[in-house]
């Protein structure tokens, strides 16, 4: 008896330890407006990250000009942290300036990110419109 309530509670502390960006509907992989670039959202400690997870020969080329030879695999939205539901602050990584600015995340729908990369604080900002790559 006093195993079992051993093995519930260490289940219980397992449940309650697992960040809630586990079931975060932003997580998952998401192709930009051109369909040049796939980044996989994740956790990355206790923030939120993406990883270029594909991208097609033009992107790579303009990467490997800007001094970025493996596009796959790099960070490009970096440490945002939730700011409300749907929303994320953070920064991104532009490989083909191989600069990083401010950033926000907003979810426009569940298979819709709207990306802002900002300068001057978040006074000028450039939106992209990200969708969810299906699956199946």
């Amino acid at each position: 008896m006093l195993h079992a309530l051993r093995l519930f509670l260490v289940g219980l502390c397992l449940i309650i330890a697992v960040p809630a960006m586990a079931t975060d509907p932003v997580l998952g992989s998401w192709i930009n407006p051109r369909g040049s670039v796939t980044v996989t959202t994740g956790a990355c400690q206790d923030r939120l990250c993406g990883w270029v997870s594909h991208a097609n020969a033009e992107a790579l080329t303009d990467a490997n000009d800007a001094g970025i030879p493996h596009l796959v695999g790099t960070t490009l939205l970096q440490d945002y942290r939730p700011k409300g539901q749907g929303h994320w602050a953070g920064r991104v990584f532009v490989p083909d300036m191989g600069r990083t600015f401010y950033s926000t995340i907003d979810q426009q729908g569940p298979d819709q990110l709207k990306i802002s990369g900002c300068i001057l604080g978040g006074l000028f900002c450039r939106s992209q419109l990200w969708h969810r790559v299906k699956t199946g």
